[in-house]
């Protein structure tokens, strides 16, 4: 009884197998509309991922760039030291300056005693 059902299972699956081949090998149109039916499901997604790949491109160039401008300004910065130092150079004489020119008008008001009030405050204000 089993043998029999088994060979009745195995000529349905040989049967089946057969028929299959039969239709592949005289309908290549079947399995042309298989392979687009496949290309029509699965285009839409690699569209969109070329399209995040391509954002997420952009988006990389952009950090790629901000960070090169940031390398060669802190490197711009590196290389201006000497000027930072003239700076501070002329800094230190403007202020010595300053404080000569207060000296100066400090010993005028002691050596002018005939100045006038409103002449003292104005120069003690500045």
């Amino acid at each position: 009884m089993e043998d029999q059902e088994m060979q009745l299972k195995v000529r349905r699956v040989s049967d089946k197998f057969t028929e299959s081949m039969y239709v592949l090998a005289n309908e290549p149109s079947v399995a042309l509309y298989r392979l687009q039916e496949h290309v029509r499901r699965s285009l839409p997604e690699l569209v969109q991922h070329k399209t995040d790949m391509q954002s997420w491109e952009e988006q990389s160039q952009g950090a790629i760039y901000t960070v090169e401008y940031a390398c060669s300004a802190v490197k711009s910065m590196t290389n201006s030291s000497m000027y930072f130092k003239n700076i501070d150079s002329l800094l230190r004489q403007a202020i010595s300056m300053k404080e000569q020119i207060s000296n100066s008008q400090g010993r005028r008001s002691v050596v002018s005693p005939n100045m006038t009030k409103s002449h003292s405050k104005a120069s003690i204000k500045t």
